[in-house]
């Protein structure tokens, strides 16, 4: 059984059934190795979408491919937004209008910034944001921790000192 995904506090998505199709326009998405890959529909079984998966080691551009290719045998989900999108055709029209685009770059234009870019014109990745976030927040939690050890560590009283003359008579 498939559940549905929250992506953030604006996306959620439900499973695609198998033998459902989705609306043009449409924001898929594909669970990849702990994250989530991104596409538009654009109709007739196709997807476009940033064609690196990988990370940032395999780069591939832009392209349009089938539904199949893009899940990869992965389930497929359909994100549902809750602001409003720009309309179907100019979604569709902005996805195609960067096939052949190979920019791809992980933290700045990767997948879901297409897509976001595509839907609301606004190029951003929720991923990003969060795993930014986590990074600063485990910085945040490791410094907090050193300095703790550290105060403690001087709040010990110092081992008694020895006279400059040598003698031990404390």
């Amino acid at each position: 059984m498939r559940y549905p995904l929250t992506l953030s506090r604006e996306r959620s998505a439900q499973p695609l059934a198998t033998d459902e199709t989705p609306a043009p326009g449409a924001h898929l998405v594909t669970p990849w190795l702990g994250f989530t890959h991104h596409g538009v529909y654009v109709g007739d079984g196709r997807v476009v979408h940033y064609g690196a998966l990988m990370y940032d080691i395999i780069r591939k551009p832009v392209e349009e491919v089938t539904l199949a290719q893009f899940c990869g045998g992965r389930p497929i989900y359909v994100v549902r937004h809750a602001e409003d999108c720009i309309d179907t055709e100019e979604v569709i029209r902005r996805a195609r209008s960067r096939l052949g685009e190979n920019r791809y770059r992980l933290l700045t234009n990767n997948c879901e910034h297409f897509v976001e870019w595509c839907l609301h014109d606004v190029p951003r990745s929720f991923q990003v944001d969060v795993s930014l976030e986590f990074s600063r927040l485990m910085g945040e939690r490791i410094q907090g921790a050193v300095l703790r050890a550290v105060s403690r560590l001087f709040r010990f009283p110092l081992p008694a000192r020895i006279p400059r003359d040598g003698s031990r008579d404390l």
